[in-house]
């Protein structure tokens, strides 16, 4: 026997929640198969088996949170044996309870029937089904890649049980004696009428949604975020007529070329990174006792996902040109939004950069991504008249916003910052290089 632990998924990750799991008691596994996915606060992740074996007991529900190190689940069988301390016949003794096994079918039930093996059914949901007679075939999955669950087929007995009560067919119930006579009921008491004053004051029950791992991953680090750093804040405006230009003139070109839309983002990297380049302080972080300005620009992009959002990151983006960092760009929120990031994808980022005007947003106040020392802010480019030396002018301008630890940087870096990134996108122009 062999216990599985919560895995290190990378160096600062201290801690994981149970997604979903793979598998169920009773299944048969092969080393490197997907046991459960991990929630962390970076990146969702398959545990693989580390052995060959059966799945014994599962040790950690759905949506629990676990340190690293503790136990998850039990493999029994040939290939299943640990190295750790534990019994005689070899297995790790753990310190947390068990979850409750799932039991199987009692001895002698009927074999499951017959039909093509599907390796996404436990032997526990075959004994289930084959107890009660269910064709799985007409059993809708709902678990991980449409597998079918001992819920499942719970759910599809129950509603199957409902419909036979209420069909037609069923056997007459016997005859019930007509009750004795009794004394005329009360009338029924009035409802209260509605009326235009008193309709829509009906009280309606509000709908309470538990916290998903991420939802409340998020709540914490932006708490902890908000507690920790003292936040500073200050906003430039960007006059983006060249790079607005630049995009008209090479969109088509670059998007037959590479299979990529050319949109703002790029550029807005590529001045964030090269102001990085010359405020080093901004590319930093407190460390109690010192501050640490990182030699690698690692530019996080903030990507909105279903439950919330993640930062996936552009590793040496200051090392890129605007196509190169499109196309890094693209794969990244691409698999961002598929859940396909890998965890070294969002580890080591130095800096954010939040694209928020790409939902339409005029002005945002970002919340720093720990442990960095600040986050920039690309709001919606907005077509508005501007003072142009002595006259009035439309322009399409831009709102940067930065958010700032106030322990790493004062005023004066900050705006020396906002300055680079803003000067090298207003001297962009129609034909400007991206490559």
């Amino acid at each position: 026997m062999v216990t599985v632990t919560m895995p290190q998924l990378g160096e600062s990750v201290t801690e994981g929640t149970i997604g979903s799991w793979l598998v169920q008691p009773g299944d048969r596994v092969r080393k490197y198969d997907a046991l459960v996915e991990v929630i962390t606060d970076k990146v969702t992740a398959e545990v693989p088996s580390p052995a060959d074996g059966t799945v014994g007991e599962l040790l950690a529900a759905e949506g629990q949170l676990l340190q690293v190190g503790e136990p998850i689940c039990r493999l029994d069988g040939d290939g299943a044996r640990g190295d750790g301390a534990g019994g005689d016949d070899g297995s790790l003794r753990v310190d947390a309870p068990p979850l409750a096994p799932v039991p199987l079918a009692p001895a002698g039930a009927p074999a499951a029937p017959p039909g093509p093996a599907n390796p996404f059914i436990s032997p526990v949901v075959r004994a289930l089904a084959a107890e009660n007679g269910i064709d799985l075939d007409s059993v809708v999955g709902t678990g991980a890649q449409g597998r079918i669950t001992k819920r499942d087929v719970v759910l599809h007995l129950e509603g199957r049980g409902a419909a036979t009560a209420a069909s037609p067919g069923a056997a007459p119930s016997a005859p019930v004696p007509p009750a004795p006579p009794a004394a005329a009921p009360a009338p029924p008491a009035r409802a209260p009428q509605l009326t235009p004053e008193t309709a829509g004051t009906a009280p309606v029950a509000d709908e309470r949604i538990p916290l998903s791992p991420m939802r409340r991953t998020i709540a914490e680090h932006m708490v902890r975020s908000l507690q920790t750093a003292p936040h500073a804040w200050t906003m430039v405006e960007v006059d983006m007529s060249g790079v607005v230009a630049a995009r008209e003139a090479q969109r088509s070109r670059f998007r037959a070329t590479t299979g990529v839309d050319l949109s703002f983002l790029p550029f807005a990297l590529k001045a964030t990174a090269l102001g990085l380049r010359e405020v080093p302080a901004m590319n930093a972080t407190f460390a109690g006792d010192a501050i640490v300005r990182h030699r690698a620009i690692n530019l996080g992009i903030a990507v909105a996902v279903d439950d919330g959002l993640v930062v996936p990151v552009l590793r040496d983006a200051d090392r890129f040109s605007c196509a190169g960092l499109a196309q890094l760009a693209h794969d990244l929120v691409s698999r961002a939004r598929a859940g396909r990031l890998r965890l070294e994808d969002v580890e080591g980022g130095t800096f954010t950069l939040n694209n928020a005007g790409a939902l339409g947003t005029v002005v945002s106040q970002a919340i720093i991504n720990q442990p960095q020392a600040g986050i920039l802010v690309m709001d919606s480019v907005v077509r508005r008249p501007v003072a142009i030396g002595d006259a009035i002018g439309i322009r399409p301008i831009m709102n940067l916003c930065l958010s700032f630890d106030h322990r790493v940087n004062d005023g004066a870096g900050a705006a020396r910052f906002l300055r680079c990134v803003r000067d090298w996108l207003e001297a962009v122009t129609a034909d400007h290089p991206l490559y």
